[in-house]
C-alpha cells in the first residue's frame, strides 16, 4: 500500500472513532503529518507535527530525557516512545506517533544508514518497532513515514482503547 493510501485509510479510520493524531519526526521531518495533511478531512484528525531533528528540540519540547539522549542517542527505541508520547502530551491528542533513525548518506551515532525506530503511542500505552531498511536517504524516510502509518493504521484496527487520556 502507498504512503497516500495508508494516510488515507489512517484519516477515515481515525474519523470515525473519533480520535486525533499528533507526530514527532526526526528523520521523516514532518512527510508522516504532511501524508495525513494531503487528505481531505485530515483537520479533524491531524493536531499538529513536531519537527525534532536535533536533540535539544527532543529534550525542550517533546520531554525526551537528556540522560537517555546523552547516553543512548537519539536514534534508540526508547527515544522513539519518549517523543511518541511527548507528542501525544505536548499536542492534546489521542495518539501519538514517532520516527527516529538514521537516513544517511552516513552511519550516526554508530547507528549503520536504514536504522530506524518508530513508535505509536496512546494513553493505555506505547509500543516501539524496529526497521533496517535499505537504499537511499529518500527511500529510508519514505519506508520510515510508510512504516509509521502502517503501524498508525494497525493500532487505531485493533482498537483503542484507553486512547483517550
Amino acid at each position: 500500500m502507498t504512503g497516500a493510501q495508508l494516510a488515507s485509510d489512517v484519516v477515515a479510520l481515525a474519523t470515525r472513532l473519533g480520535l486525533t493524531v499528533a507526530t514527532a519526526e526526526s528523520l521523516t521531518a514532518g512527510m508522516v503529518a504532511a501524508a495525513l495533511a494531503e487528505v481531505p478531512g485530515a483537520s479533524s484528525v491531524l493536531q499538529g507535527g513536531i519537527v525534532a531533528y536535533q536533540v535539544s528540540v527532543k529534550q525542550n519540547l517533546l520531554g525526551v530525557d537528556a540522560q537517555l539522549l546523552a547516553e543512548a542517542g537519539a536514534v534508540d527505541p526508547r527515544v522513539a516512545e519518549a517523543m511518541a508520547r511527548g507528542a501525544r502530551e505536548a499536542l492534546a491528542a489521542d495518539i501519538g506517533v514517532a520516527t527516529t533513525g538514521v537516513a544517511g548518506p552516513t552511519a550516526h551515532q554508530g547507528k549503520p544508514v536504514g536504522t530506524v525506530f518508530t513508535a505509536i503511542s496512546t494513553a493505555s500505552g506505547t509500543e516501539t518497532f524496529e526497521h533496517h531498511f535499505p537504499g537511499g536517504r529518500d527511500a529510508v524516510r519514505r519506508a520510515s513515514c510508510e512504516a509509521v502509518l502502517t503501524e498508525l493504521l494497525g493500532a487505531l484496527s485493533r482498537g483503542t482503547n484507553g486512547a483517550r487520556g
